[in-house]
């Protein structure tokens, strides 16, 4: 048991000698200065998809807000049609009562029909505006990756020179 107890610990110790990261050797000026340029070049990067990322968003909240407008006004307009339809059968002279409520049936059919055409218009531009959104995101994200990625390598180039 001793030995096994020993020679973990001996495994233990050769580990963590090989774990030490190296010290690093002193940064040359062209080091310096091509990680400086390279924190610039990715700030810069980040700066730019976060604007487009506030755009996209304020892009699709005026999309959002639109379309509830839109649908506020169908729906309206479907209500006064249900109640210009209930207003048309209460007028009516007793024996054209079925004919006005047959009559008031197909307008508030029609009504509704039109009603929901334009919700579904103003919800089918809404999802188009928030994919539109989604991709210059996406866009966005991948350019800034490629400045990291880009910048990265630039250092890593200054650093072979010298």
């Amino acid at each position: 048991m001793n030995k096994v107890l020993a020679t973990l610990i001996a495994g233990l110790f050769a580990t963590s000698v090989y774990a030490q990261t190296p010290a690093a050797a002193p940064a040359t000026p062209a080091v310096v200065k091509a990680t400086a340029e390279a924190q610039k070049d990715v700030a810069k990067a980040e700066a730019k998809e976060m604007k487009v990322d506030a755009k996209a968003d304020e892009k699709t909240h005026k999309a959002v807000a639109k379309a509830s407008t839109k649908k506020a006004k169908a729906h309206a307009k479907a209500v006064k049609a249900h109640a210009d339809a209930a207003a048309d059968v209460a007028k009516a002279d007793p024996e054209d009562k079925m004919k006005a409520e047959a009559k008031a049936d197909t307008k508030v059919a029609k009504a509704n029909l039109s009603a929901e055409k334009k919700m579904i218009k103003a919800d089918a531009k809404v999802e188009k505006v928030a994919a539109d959104a989604a991709a210059d995101k996406a866009t966005a994200a991948a350019k800034t990756a490629e400045a990291k990625t880009e910048a990265a390598a630039d250092v890593k180039k200054a650093a072979a020179k010298h």
